[in-house]
């Protein structure tokens, strides 16, 4: 992809996650005294299952006299969004006291529906001029010992504190009022009437800045100490794999390369040990050409993607309750960046000799290939695929744990992350410690005279996301509240196609660097 066709994506793409939400309903957010103000409901679910949402009024709650549904750009329908007027109304600088919304009875199975969805710690969701509105519904009273004896009450009054700066809508809050509420403890009718009360405060901060406050949670001073203590975890890391790589390697091929000259000059006849002795097999194909060349081209477009998506983020696109932006992203720039993965795959698949294309192009290998292999020698246990692939993507897991957990919270919690600029150096050190760990196994699986070493740099190089699958295990079980065959499902379901991506990415760059590490060692000595 050339360098305009890329710049043009890239302003298409932050356009295209712009405008799905950039105006509540066509507004440009300016409003005179009375003017009514657009207030949508959007979803309700348990706290702790963030996956699982339903629509606002799947609860027996008040309907608005003419219900009317937000149209809805891509990513909020994929990010789940389900956008309808509320029942509450809320001109601008319209103070109301304790206004009525409805009257109603609730039927024994509405108070079930309400009843079980305050045992689940359902939250809603509204937005008021494209600002967030949260709020629980109910609460449990757990005064007796027994869960038999606890109670269970729904919030009918709501507070509305909302702040303007001239004509415009700078932040808004909502909270329930701890007395007036409604027992729904016992099967039995009841009547409610839901209340809602508005009150509009004047303040200096400007319309710019009225998302700072969403994102100034992630960068509170002891959070910020929590991620530069994880860079500097990774860059010690790093130093030391590094550090340690290059002298143990430039040491050993240094000898190498004398000890490989002075038998070249001593002795033509001599037998040929270590990774030169393999140098008629090192570039020989690897099985399954197809499927390691479709597998190359699905990791570059996963590359390009990710990087893609660093630009954007970088240069803030993705913004607090931009609403689906980055789902807006992900799937447009998938799109565009497929034929990368297309010609990527094809071109190196007909550089390996594949039979069903016609290609002038020639893999570029240093050494000539026998037409029988060698026998590989007999290895121990820890020379195997797998112990290689646990050693390989320990390092790389390692340097990026601990920025998991807010990665994690966030996708799948509450929690919201916006310091893209310390999660692009973190990607990078993953980078470089995938890279230089897979071409320090290359190196020793070539001098133990084993040539098979295409699909073992790949799976080594992406044996992190094995390692981040398994953190999954451990977050959903130890460190959130998540629970039912829904989110579990959703979660698992999900992490797998995630973790599958990191594994084509980081196999992919695995495999290049082990790529370049061996034709420049080979490119080095003499092959016949």
């Amino acid at each position: 992809m050339g360098k305009p066709v890329a710049v043009a994506v890239l302003f298409a793409v932050a356009a295209l996650c712009l405008a799905g939400s950039a105006r509540s309903d066509g507004s440009d957010h300016r409003y005179k005294e009375g003017d009514s103000v657009p207030l949508y409901a959007n979803k309700v679910g348990p706290f702790h299952n963030p996956s699982e949402t339903y629509r606002y009024f799947d609860l027996p709650y008040c309907m608005p006299g003419h219900m009317k549904e937000k149209k809805e750009a891509l990513g909020e329908v994929l990010n789940g969004d389900r956008l309808v007027s509320a029942p509450y109304k809320l001109d601008f600088l319209k103070d109301k006291e304790s206004e009525s919304v409805c009257k109603k009875r609730l039927t024994k199975e509405e108070v079930a529906r309400f009843r079980s969805a305050v045992i689940k710690d359902y939250y809603f969701q509204m937005y008021y001029d494209d600002l967030p509105i949260w709020g629980f519904i109910g609460k449990v009273d757990k005064d007796g010992k027994d869960p038999s004896d606890y109670k269970y009450f729904l919030y009918k009054h709501i507070h509305f504190d909302v702040f303007y700066n001239k004509d415009r809508v700078i932040e808004i809050n909502a909270r329930t009022d701890p007395n007036a509420l409604v027992d729904l403890t016992e099967d039995k009718e009841v009547d409610v009437e839901f209340l809602y009360t508005v009150k509009w405060k004047e303040t200096t901060t400007p319309f710019e800045k009225r998302m700072d406050k969403y994102s100034q949670s992630s960068s509170l001073p002891h959070h910020l100490e929590i991620h530069w203590f994880s860079i500097i975890n990774s860059c010690v890391t790093v130093l030391l794999l590094t550090g340690f790589l290059a002298t143990i390697l430039m040491r050993v091929l240094k000898n190498d390369f004398v000890k490989y000259a002075h038998d070249e000059e001593s002795a033509e006849d001599q037998e040929e040990t270590g990774w030169k002795y393999i140098h008629g097999d090192v570039f020989r194909y690897p099985k399954h050409k197809s499927l390691f060349a479709a597998a190359l081209g699905s990791g570059t477009q996963l590359f390009t993607l990710t990087i893609f998506i660093f630009i954007l983020a970088l240069v803030g696109v993705f913004y607090p309750y931009n609403r689906g932006a980055l789902f807006t992203a992900l799937v447009v720039i998938y799109a565009l960046t497929s034929g990368i993965a297309g010609y990527t795959g094809t071109s190196f698949y007909c550089q390996l000799e594949g039979t069903n294309w016609n290609s002038k192009a020639e893999f570029q290998a240093p050494c000539r290939t026998t037409k029988y292999p060698r026998e590989i020698p007999p290895l121990p246990w820890y020379r195997g695929t797998i112990p290689q692939m646990a050693m390989a993507g320990f390092l790389p897991f390692s340097a990026i744990y601990i920025e998991l957990y807010y990665i994690f919270a966030s996708v799948w919690g509450h929690r919201i992350y916006t310091i893209y600029s310390i999660l692009f150096i973190v990607f990078i050190i993953l980078l470089i410690v995938t890279a230089f760990i897979t071409v320090a196994l290359t190196y020793f699986q070539l001098a133990a005279e084993d040539h098979e070493w295409w699909w073992r740099s790949f799976l080594c190089g992406g044996s992190t996301g094995l390692f981040i699958y398994a953190y999954c295990l451990y977050y959903y079980y130890a460190r959130s509240d998540m629970s039912g065959f829904m989110q579990t499902s959703f979660f698992f379901g999900y992490m797998a196609c995630i973790c599958y991506g990191f594994f084509l990415m980081l196999g992919t760059v695995g495999f290049r660097a082990a790529l370049l590490f061996v034709r420049h060692i080979y490119r080095s000595i003499k092959c016949e």
